[in-house]
């Protein structure tokens, strides 16, 4: 438990409260600015793009010699 982050602790705040005011966002329903506009850095995007069909080529390989 020492190498616990910091960030990851309980503040023991109360939670936000659940919003209930639907019509407020009905001009605009589309996620948030920042969401939209966030960079993604240190993402998995880029190194999903080499795994996966690596992944798959490796699949099919031992599929079709498994298979006779």
């Amino acid at each position: 438990m020492e190498n616990v982050d910091p960030k990851h602790t309980e503040s023991g705040e109360a939670p936000k409260p659940i919003e209930k005011d639907y019509e407020s966002h009905k001009d605009n329903p589309g996620p948030a600015k920042p969401a939209v506009t966030e960079k993604d850095e240190n993402g998995a995007g880029s190194v999903l793009k080499w795994i996966l069909p690596v992944a798959v080529i490796i699949g099919l390989i031992v599929w079709f010699v498994l298979r006779k």
